[in-house]
């Protein structure tokens, strides 16, 4: 089992929910976060003076999937979330070991 972790830009959540649920991935969690990567924020400027945010808000999901649907889930985030441009986000993929449903004491991929 894989932990897929993927930060994307917040307008695209629904399209992405959207995507993995047409592909049959059903569980998820969503974390609204803020971060920075190459990006390094933007500068705006308000009534005259210029301000730098450095922090941008992202949404984070998380995914527990079985290893022989990784790469799909993986592919179709990346092709729903993509815009081209610098802040579309990163994806994170880590081994599980053990996953336990708490309502009937599953574990393993019946878990999942």
């Amino acid at each position: 089992m894989k932990e897929i972790v993927a930060i994307i830009r917040p307008d695209k959540l629904e399209d992405v929910k959207q995507s993995l649920e047409e592909l049959g991935c059903h569980g998820l969690t969503v974390i609204d976060v803020k971060g920075r990567g190459r990006q390094l924020g933007i500068t705006e400027s308000y009534r005259g003076s210029d301000y730098r945010i450095d922090l941008l808000p992202k949404t984070r999901l998380e995914i527990i999937v079985n290893d022989d649907e990784t790469e799909k889930v993986v592919e179709t985030i990346v092709k729903t979330a993509q815009t081209g441009d610098i802040g579309d986000g990163k994806i994170f993929i880590s081994p599980v070991e053990e996953v336990v449903r708490i309502r009937t004491g599953e574990r393993g991929n019946k878990a999942v």
